[in-house]
C-alpha cells in the first residue's frame, strides 16, 4: 500500500518514503499540472482541425482522424516504454533505459522533472507532449499516404526519434540538459523534431499529383476549421508553456503572459506581410502567424521577459512567413508548411532564447538558478543552443528517413498511395467516411477523367479498397451511394 496522507490544514499531500522521510506535495501544484495536462490534450485535435481546414475537402476527415489515433497510439507507447526511455534516472546521456517499463514504480515518488509533484502526475503531463509531437509531423503525410501504416510510423517515430531527443533535453542525465541548454517547453524535442520529420516525409513521398500546376493552386477548403484549430491550440498552449513550470507559481504566470503576447504579435506580423501582396486581411495568415509565434516562444517561455516576447513574435512571423518559400527553392512538396512553421520556428525560438534568457526570470519560481543568456553576458549559451538545434535537426531527419525506407520494403507498410487513390481522396478510399454529408467533386477528377470513365475509376478503386461503390453526379455537386 502507498503510505499517503492529506493535511487539510495546509492543503498538502504527504508521502512517507521507505527510509522514513516525508515528502510533501502542494495540492495546488498538482491541480495546476493536471489542468495543464487537459489543456495540452485539447491541442492535439486542434492540430487535426487546423491541418484539415488547410487541406482539400476530399481529405478533410483524415487529419482529424489521425489526431485521435495519434493520442491512442502514443498513450500505449508511453505506457509501454516511452516514459521509461525518456525519463528514467538510470539512462545514458542520449536515452533512458527500461527502469519504468509498463509504468512500474511510477506513482507517488518525486518526479525527475520536479520534486514538487509526484512521478505519476509528471508522467501523464509529459504524455501529452509525446502525443502532440508526432501529430505535428503527420502533417507531412497530407493528401498522399495510407492511414494504417501511419499509425505504425507514429509508434516507431515516438520510440526512435521523440524519446531520445526529449531525453537528452529534459532528463537530468541528458547531454543537452547538462550543458545546460534552455528549453522550457519543447523547442527542439517538439518543434524542431516534428518539423524536420515532416520535411523528411515530404521528400520521401514525393510531390502530389499536379504539383506546380493549377490543380494544386487551391485555397484552404474550410477557413473555419483553421480558426477553430488555432483557437484550440492557442488555448491549450497556456498549459503547454505555463504548465511546464510544473508548479502554480510566478514563473508559470510569466510563461502564460509571454505565450499570449508572442502569439498575438506573430499573428499580426504574418498577416501584415501577406497584406502587402494580396491586399487582403487574411484569417489564415493571422492564424499561421499566431501558431509560429507560439512555436518560437515555447523554448524561452520560462526564461524571457515580456519585451522579448514581442521580438519572438515578430521574428517568428517574419522568418517563418518567408521560409514557406523554401519548398519552391529546394523543390519539395511540404503541403502544410510544417517544416517552415515548426522546424524553422523552433530554431528561431532556440536562438532568441539564448540571447534573451534572464536568470531573474528563471528565478521567478524561487528555486531555479541559471547563468542566463546574452542579456546576462553569458555568451557561450548561443553556441550550446545552436548545437542543440543542429543535433535535433540532423537526428530527426536521418532517423525519420530511415524509418520511412524500412517501412517502404515491408509488405503492407508502404505509405505512398497510388495516383488514382490520391485523385479520389484518402477519406473515400481508406475510411469510406467523409467530413461532410455532401462533398463536391474535386476539380482534379473532372480534369483527369471524363464522364463515365471517372465513374468506372471510382467503382474500381472503391471495390479494391473494400468500400461500397460511390458515384459522383455529372454536375459535380454531390455524392451518392450506388448498388454494386
Amino acid at each position: 500500500m502507498v503510505n499517503v496522507t492529506y493535511d487539510s490544514a495546509s492543503e498538502s499531500m504527504q508521502v512517507v518514503e521507505a527510509d522514513g522521510s516525508t515528502v510533501v506535495y502542494n495540492n495546488g501544484d498538482i491541480a495546476w499540472v493536471l489542468a495543464s495536462t487537459a489543456l495540452v490534450w485539447i491541442m492535439i485535435p486542434g492540430v487535426g482541425f487546423f491541418y484539415s481546414g488547410l487541406m482539400r475537402r476530399k481529405n478533410a476527415l483524415s487529419m482529424i482522424y489521425l489526431s485521435m489515433m495519434t493520442v491512442a497510439v502514443v498513450s500505449f507507447q508511453w505506457f509501454f516504454w516511452g516514459f521509461s526511455l525518456t525519463f528514467s534516472e538510470t539512462g545514458s546521456r542520449f536515452i533512458g533505459d527500461l527502469k519504468y517499463f509498463g509504468l512500474k514504480g511510477v506513482l507517488e515518488k518525486p518526479s525527475i522533472g520536479s520534486t514538487r509533484i509526484p512521478s505519476l502526475v509528471f508522467c501523464v503531463y509529459q504524455l501529452m507532449f509525446a502525443a502532440i509531437t508526432p501529430m505535428l509531423a503527420v502533417g507531412g503525410f497530407a493528401d498522399r499516404a495510407h492511414l494504417g501504416p501511419i499509425l505504425v510510423f507514429v509508434f516507431l517515430w515516438s520510440t526512435l526519434v521523440y524519446d531520445p531527443i526529449a531525453s537528452w533535453t529534459w532528463n537530468t542525465n541528458g547531454w543537452s540538459n547538462r550543458l545546460p541548454s534552455y528549453d522550457f517547453a519543447g523547442g527542439t524535442p517538439v518543434h524542431i523534431s516534428s518539423g524536420t520529420a515532416a520535411l523528411a516525409i515530404s521528400i520521401y513521398l514525393g510531390k502530389r499529383r499536379g504539383y506546380g500546376t493549377e490543380a494544386l493552386a487551391y485555397k484552404p477548403h474550410n477557413t473555419t476549421y483553421v480558426v477553430l484549430g488555432t483557437v484550440l491550440l492557442w488555448f491549450g498552449w497556456f498549459g503547454f508553456n505555463g504548465g511546464s513550470a510544473l508548479s502554480a507559481n510566478l514563473r508559470a504566470a510569466q510563461a502564460c503572459m509571454v505565450t499570449n503576447l508572442a502569439a498575438s504579435v506573430g499573428g499580426l506580423t504574418w498577416m501584415f506581410w501577406d497584406y502587402r501582396i494580396e491586399r487582403k486581411w487574411s484569417a489564415v495568415g493571422f492564424c499561421s502567424g499566431a501558431i509560429v509565434g507560439l512555436v518560437a516562444i515555447t523554448p524561452g517561455s520560462g526564461y524571457v521577459g515580456s519585451p522579448a516576447a514581442v521580438l519572438f513574435g515578430f521574428m517568428a512571423g517574419t522568418v517563418c512567413n518567408f521560409a514557406t518559400q523554401l519548398k519552391f527553392v529546394f523543390n519539395y512538396d511540404d503541403s502544410l508548411d510544417v517544416f517552415a512553421s515548426h522546424a524553422i520556428g523552433g530554431m528561431v525560438g532556440n536562438i532568441l532564447t539564448a540571447l534573451f534568457a534572464q536568470a531573474s526570470v528563471a528565478h521567478f519560481d524561487g528555486f531555479t538558478v541559471i547563468p542566463g543568456g546574452w542579456l546576462d553576458h553569458h555568451y557561450i549559451q548561443l553556441a550550446w543552443h545552436v548545437a542543440d538545434s543542429a543535433a535535433g535537426f540532423g537526428y530527426s531527419f536521418a532517423m525519420t528517413t530511415l524509418i520511412l525506407w524500412v517501412m517502404h520494403f515491408i509488405p503492407g507498410l508502404r505509405l505512398r498511395v497510388s495516383e488514382k487513390v490520391e485523385a479520389v481522396g484518402i477519406d473515400e478510399i481508406d475510411m469510406g467516411e467523409f467530413a461532410y454529408d455532401y462533398v463536391g467533386v474535386d476539380p482534379e477528377l473532372n480534369h483527369n477523367f471524363n464522364g463515365g470513365q471517372a465513374q468506372m475509376e471510382m467503382r474500381a478503386i472503391s471495390a479494391a479498397s473494400g468500400n461500397s461503390a460511390k458515384e459522383r453526379t455529372s454536375d459535380g455537386m454531390s455524392i451518392r451511394e450506388l448498388p454494386m
